[in-house]
């Protein structure tokens, strides 16, 4: 199934251009051409929309503003000259932020990046519930879905070794990889998300993944050269969990 776009540019050469490789991918359908957001907005909120292409300076309503105001269903590619909103662009969740002028193969490569977003989507919804919290059912096969570096990365939860928290972001270690995934979300929401029975916050900035815990030294629990502290606030419950699993 296509993904349906929408154009919203105030400048009809740029608007045009996104317009005609839309018709020129096979995987993408036109759905309108808007020259403001104020123009596009009973489409969106009326019919199933998956892409915007987006810009972002505009009279009376700018892109940013508008991309907090669309159904979360409906996903942004950012269209613009300016590279100063890319954090902005980051923060509403855009899948991708092009520069103006905009060749086929960055508008491309964008597209695609819109179709695998489509499709994990796809696929997390068709997936059954994760055990409720306390249930010690398997979590393989499991897995959430990030956005990263304007990317959606698809993480198997086993395989995550800790998650470690950085005011608004969060890293996620994962097992055989030296690079981190770096995402914008909180601590309370992965600690929400992955199962209890396998994952223990141990300290305000740490989610540990209990079953991959090899060395426990003086409050610390070492994963590799890392040595992550286990706060007093988390003490009790990480020790209780110690004590439950140690041969005497």
């Amino acid at each position: 199934m296509a993904l349906r776009c929408c154009v919203i540019d105030d400048e009809p050469l740029a608007s045009g251009l996104i317009a005609s490789y839309i018709e020129k991918t096979p995987f993408l359908e036109l759905a309108g051409e808007y020259s403001s957001p104020r123009d596009a907005i009973s489409t969106i909120l009326n019919s199933r929309i998956d892409i915007v292409f987006l810009d972002i300076q505009m009279p009376q309503l700018n892109g940013i503003e508008f991309a907090k105001i669309i159904p979360q269903t409906t996903r942004i590619i950012f269209t613009t000259a300016y590279s100063d909103y890319a954090v902005e662009g980051f923060r509403v969740n855009a899948l991708d932020y092009l520069l103006k002028p905009v060749s086929y193969e960055e508008f491309l490569a964008a597209a695609k990046r819109a179709l695998e977003w489509h499709e994990l989507n796809s696929r997390a919804d068709s997936t059954p519930s994760r055990p409720a919290d306390g249930d010690t059912a398997s979590t393989d096969g499991e897995f959430i879905i990030i956005k990263s570096e304007y990317k959606l990365v698809q993480i198997p939860v086993r395989d995550i070794l800790y998650v470690e928290g950085l005011k608004d972001y969060v890293k996620i270690y994962v097992e055989g990889s030296d690079k981190s995934i770096m995402t914008l979300l909180s601590m309370k929401t992965l600690e929400q998300t992955l199962p209890s029975s396998s994952f223990m916050r141990v300290h305000r900035s740490y989610i540990v993944n209990l079953s991959k815990i090899r060395f426990i030294e003086r409050n610390r629990i070492i994963f590799g050269k890392t040595q992550i502290p286990v706060s007093e606030s988390y003490k009790d419950s990480f020790a209780e969990f110690i004590a439950s699993r140690t041969l005497n």
